[in-house]
């Protein structure tokens, strides 16, 4: 079974779309029971990292991820959750990464949003991937570069593309926006 976390953020259902075409079943839930006996976990997003921390704390889903023991997928905001902390909000988040999310500098191609790339690729989550292939963005703040990262992306500044530790696997970039790239590395992840 795949659990997808149901914590007020946006781009759920784009998730469990992804992958009900790659003939995937899941559940979207908030369950603590369902999510720590999923086979796999995926914690996507769309939001503000404060409020979106906030909903989690109150939830206990702050609490639920840490005892996540089987892989896992943090999207978007899941990654910048799973950072030691953001600078939107000033916000404490869940430091399963090393690393802090900064804001972009202020420039007028902020948010970093539409096809980009990523290199210096690592780790089982590149199976059948090569680097210079384009994938998706929407961000307007970035996971400083890590002992954890896997994935380098070059945009204004250097950033984490992907980070990953143990059990603990996430994407600056939607897959499930990604067209093949995407697909290629969320069918990976499923099979972990």
């Amino acid at each position: 079974m795949i659990a997808i976390i149901k914590y007020n953020a946006g781009n759920i259902s784009s998730v469990q779309n992804a992958l009900t075409r790659l003939g995937y079943s899941s559940v979207i839930t908030d369950d603590t029971a369902t999510i720590l006996s999923a086979d796999k976990v995926i914690f996507p997003g769309v939001g503000e990292a404060s409020s979106a921390m906030e909903y989690l704390k109150e939830n206990g889903l702050d609490k639920v991820i840490l005892e996540v023991k089987n892989p896992m997928l943090g999207i978007c905001l899941g990654l910048q959750l799973m950072c030691e902390s953001s600078e939107e909000g000033n916000t404490t988040c869940l430091g399963i990464f090393n690393t802090k999310v900064k804001k972009f500098p202020l420039t007028d191609i902020v948010p970093h949003m539409g096809w980009n790339n990523f290199e210096s690729i690592k780790g089982s989550l590149f199976k059948d991937i090569i680097t210079k292939n384009d994938v998706y963005y929407v961000h307007s703040y970035y996971a400083e570069i890590s002992e954890q990262t896997s994935a380098i992306c070059n945009y204004i500044v250097p950033f984490s593309a992907v980070l990953q530790k143990d059990n603990f696997y996430a994407t600056q970039f939607h897959p499930e926006k990604s067209a093949a790239i995407g697909t290629q590395l969320l069918k990976n992840f499923l099979a972990l």
